[in-house]
């Protein structure tokens, strides 16, 4: 992962929830990062992971909604649903898939991803060796 050449005096900065153009696919976009994190801006538009699909990262991901709503399903079925304010710690290869999204307002998530190494502060009891 980069540090995006950022220095002291080059600060980045933008509005979360600034429009993006509507389109069939969700708009992303890397706000920053470093080392093995990155932070993405994420704004869905009714969008859904398409069926069959599932997400299964190597890193943990936490995630906010900030607007908008949300539902996530888990393997084995389990659903989450999220609205501004909520947010989930996904631990690695915990297959999940985004049942839904809100279409107005579009839902717009704060993603925050991490490798994970034996130094992990956020473990859940028995995913991870210590």
């Amino acid at each position: 992962m980069t540090d995006f050449g950022l220095q002291r005096g080059n600060a980045r900065w933008g509005g979360a929830l600034a429009p993006v153009p509507r389109g069939p696919d969700e708009f992303m976009e890397v706000l920053g990062g470093a080392g093995s994190t990155r932070v993405e801006r994420i704004v869905s538009q009714g969008h859904a992971s398409p069926e069959g699909f599932w997400y299964d990262q190597d890193e943990w991901e936490w995630v906010i909604v900030i607007q908008g709503a949300a539902e996530l399903e888990f393997e084995g079925g389990r659903q989450h649903a999220m609205k501004a304010g909520d947010w989930i710690v996904i631990p690695p290869h915990e297959r999940h898939r985004v049942a839904r999204t809100s279409l107005e307002p579009p839902c717009v998530w704060i993603a925050v991803f991490a490798v994970p190494d034996r130094t992990d502060a956020i473990r859940r009891p028995g995913c991870c060796p210590s």
